[in-house]
């Protein structure tokens, strides 16, 4: 059920709206606009009806905050008002309000309305993430990976948090596709990002497709040791898939991985760091591949095996 965030200071109001489209969503209700905006950032809602008129902060001041806020930037906001003048329905819609709802409420019109933009915000959300995610393992991709990078960079600098970035591959993929063809390839790289990403489940971590047989994840708030000894239990954890290699060069399908965290400050840039870290990836292939090589906050190497 698709979830619906009412913003009114009128409990008559918007117990009016929470009756004519509760049967069909799950609705929340804030009778004052701090709330609402605190309720807004933690409830992945799908659209918010906005009352224009509130004391103290108005609906197109909350609106303009929704705006501001990652999180909440592209929900749909409905304005609800009385106020059934063109001066405010230019001011919403300028602001990014997508429709008006008059009071007295119509709740043929208000079901109307309602189902519309969550539709298409539902319709805008499937098209986001076929276009973030990649088709053959269905995580993220490189564009989503941009972005992401980019946002988190910018939230750790403002924090001070220790970054990691890490790069790997998998070893000898080039032989693995010529022994046992393409199909069987693209097996591979789906089960080893499956394997990788199921140890990467917190809400700050982060993994993607770079490209080809080639992968990225990006931890937030952990300190070199606890990511080195991380990405070592994934590494095995690839390992122990027990996925057949060519005999003569492995007996199973590795991974090598090369990271490094820093704690983001503004003499360092991102694309430098990952460039730190794809240097320890090569240098994890040149010791032996199947390994793990890492720089700390301090720029010393850790090195597994």
């Amino acid at each position: 059920m698709e979830k619906i965030l009412i913003v009114d200071d009128s409990i008559l109001q918007a117990s009016k709206l929470k009756s004519i489209l509760e049967e069909e969503y799950d609705i929340t209700v804030a009778h004052s606009p701090e709330a609402g905006l605190n309720l807004a950032r933690e409830g992945h809602f799908s659209l918010i009806l906005l009352d224009v008129v509130m004391p103290g902060m108005d609906g197109f001041t909350l609106l303009k905050k929704l705006q501001e806020e990652i999180i909440t930037q592209n929900v749909p906001v409905i304005l609800i008002t009385s106020l059934a003048d063109v001066q405010n329905e230019q001011t919403g819609l300028i602001l990014g309000a997508v429709d008006y709802i008059i009071k007295p409420f119509n709740p043929l019109i208000v079901k109307a309305r309602v189902n519309t933009h969550v539709k298409l915000y539902s319709y805008r959300k499937q098209i986001e993430y076929q276009s973030m995610t990649d088709q053959l393992t269905g995580v993220a991709n490189r564009r989503q990976y941009d972005l992401h990078s980019a946002q988190k960079w910018k939230e750790c600098l403002r924090l001070k948090l220790p970054f990691s970035v890490c790069m790997f591959d998998i070893d000898r993929f080039k032989l693995y596709n010529d022994t046992f063809g393409h199909p069987a390839g693209d097996k591979v790289i789906a089960s080893v990002a499956k394997c990788v990403s199921s140890h990467l489940r917190r809400s700050t971590d982060f993994f993607a497709r770079y490209g080809g047989e080639e992968f990225v994840a990006l931890l937030v708030g952990d300190g070199s040791d606890k990511s080195f000894n991380h990405f070592k239990a994934v590494r095995q954890a690839v390992e122990d898939l027990h996925i057949p290699h060519d005999p003569s060069v492995a007996p199973w399908v590795t991974v090598s991985v090369g990271g490094v965290t820093v704690v983001p400050n503004e003499d360092l840039h991102y694309d430098s760091v990952l460039k730190m870290a794809d240097t320890m990836l090569y240098d994890a292939k040149k010791e032996g591949r199947n390994r793990v090589v890492w720089v700390t906050e301090n720029m010393k190497q850790l090195r597994e095996k």
